[in-house]
């Protein structure tokens, strides 16, 4: 049976690719302004929606190792509100940066492996598959 887009995976693919623009908007706009915090606060939202939603979403029914990510990165939401919060800019921003990377690139860019639902979809539609 061929696992499909069902409106978990639709929630966290969506929640996902809006962070993955609303960071680079936000890594390009001025900061510290009111526009950065409220942007900021969505940002944490939408992160939190593709990091819970992964808890749903299990290829052979049991968890694996991107849902340790998953902990690991609504842990780091935390820690990076806190240097937001406690002004302390420099550890807010290697925070941001590094869940924007990781969380986001890295794993973004395993999505679109081969044999993944993403994967199969892109490179589908491309021909390659």
């Amino acid at each position: 049976m061929q696992p499909a887009f069902t409106p978990i995976i639709l929630l966290h693919t969506f929640a996902a690719l809006a962070a993955l623009v609303l960071g680079i908007a936000m890594f390009l706009a001025r900061k510290g302004t009111f526009l950065h915090r409220i942007a900021g606060r969505t940002w944490v939202a939408l992160m939190l929606a593709v990091s819970i939603s992964s808890f749903w979403i299990k290829s052979s029914g049991s968890f694996s190792w991107i849902h340790g990510l998953s902990v690991s990165v609504i842990f780091l939401l935390g820690l990076a509100v806190y240097f937001a919060i406690s002004h302390r800019v420099s550890a807010h921003r290697r925070m941001a940066i590094g869940i924007y990377a990781g969380a986001l690139v890295v794993t973004g860019l395993f999505t679109l492996l081969p044999y993944r639902l993403l994967g199969r979809l892109v490179w589908g539609s491309l021909g390659f598959a």
